[in-house]
């Protein structure tokens, strides 16, 4: 893809979540210098991008004002991308999508597909950079009673594909969007695991796939026995490896994780695999 380094197995996207209430990591990395230090340590575990974010959008999440989410975003891509670090942004408002470009990020990632801001489907068409589109149905706070599908696969691809077309319509070039299903975003377990299952029926929308699974519930419901809780975001790793190495034998484009070491091991072994075959 224009813009990315040519990588020819399964990119690993690795996650900064510079935000004090993240699900997985728990504001670990809120200060600005010890995200850019996360950042440079993933990129060192074998991330081949760093995905950086300022607001949290785990289930029941409220937003934070435009002028925070600078605050926490900027600096951390800006240093980044000059240690030579491929970065995304990841954000849901067109003004910090435009700082975040300006201060050197490759990729945008818009977990809402360009609906949360009227103004960034424009910002992403000058911008001419990737732009991630997921399957979006709504902000956090109410995401979970928008989970109701009676097809999953068949309704998330068409209302991506209606997605990809208002982009289009608005100016991005359609080689550079990407999709992404939105695993977790007004899904169930059983939606999401439906999803990882037909891999190739998003693909078939012509566009790459990114797959961000990385310590998601459906994961951890997988993981608990009967009758008993799921466990904790950060001991659902090796899970997290198991879904990367299954999302590039189907041919995603790309996986984004918290723990970079298991799945660049996994996305490895899994074009080793291929390569044999």
């Amino acid at each position: 893809m224009a813009g990315l380094p040519d990588i020819d197995r399964c990119a690993v996207m690795g996650v900064v979540n510079v935000t004090p209430d993240s699900f997985s990591d728990g504001g670990r990395w809120f200060d600005t210098s010890a995200a850019v230090k996360r950042g440079l340590d993933l990129a060192a575990a074998g991330a081949d991008f760093v995905d950086v974010g300022g607001e949290s959008t785990r289930p029941g999440a409220a937003r934070v004002d435009e002028a925070e989410e600078l605050r926490r975003v900027v600096p951390v891509v800006r240093e980044l991308a000059a240690a030579g670090i491929p970065v995304s942004v990841d954000t849901m408002r067109a003004s910090v999508a435009e700082r975040a470009v300006e201060a050197g990020a490759a990729i945008l990632n818009d977990v809402s597909g360009g609906l949360a801001d009227p103004a960034m489907v424009p910002v992403a068409a000058a911008a001419r950079v990737p732009f991630v589109v997921m399957h979006w149905r709504g902000f956090s706070e109410d995401m979970n009673s928008r989970a109701v599908y009676r097809d999953t696969v068949g309704e998330v691809v068409a209302e991506l594909r209606q997605r990809m077309d208002a982009v289009v319509d608005g100016g991005v070039d359609p080689e550079r969007i990407i999709v992404d299903p939105g695993l977790g975003f007004a899904k169930e377990a059983e939606h999401d695991l439906a999803l990882v299952a037909h891999l190739a029926e998003l693909r078939a929308l012509g566009r790459p796939v990114l797959v961000a699974a990385s310590r998601k519930r459906f994961l951890g419901r997988v993981l608990a026995g009967p009758g008993q809780d799921p466990p904790p975001a950060l001991e659902r790793d090796a899970a997290t490896a198991a879904v990367s190495a299954i999302a590039a034998r189907e041919g995603a484009w790309a996986v984004r994780v918290h723990d970079v070491r298991p799945t660049a091991d996994a996305v490895r072994v899994a074009r080793a695999v291929e390569g044999a075959s």
